[in-house]
């Protein structure tokens, strides 16, 4: 993976916005898998959003630059924990 990377989320999610916080519930067969639900703080939100399967990585970054009014290391190293922290799970994928 790489800055030109671009992700998406897992058809295998379902997703509930609660104010500025997602909740994501992974589904097997059909059936919702409750004991892996993750609720995301507002930068996790922010970042699902950007997760569109058209943005690449270095883009991402940029977004949470600007709207968290941080530096660049922190953005990216929060973006990529993240990245392998859903990835992980099967949450989010690259496209």
């Amino acid at each position: 993976m790489n800055s030109k990377s671009v992700l998406s989320h897992s058809s295998n999610v379902v997703t509930r916005k609660t104010g500025n916080e997602y909740v994501l519930v992974p589904v097997t067969d059909n059936i919702a898998d409750m004991d892996s639900v993750f609720t995301l703080n507002e930068t996790g939100a922010f970042i699902w959003e950007q997760i569109d399967g058209t943005r690449e990585i270095s883009e991402i970054i940029g977004l949470l630059i600007a709207e968290f009014d941080t530096d660049r290391q922190t953005a990216e190293t929060d973006l990529m924990d993240f990245i392998r922290n859903m990835g992980s799970l099967l949450i989010i994928k690259q496209d």
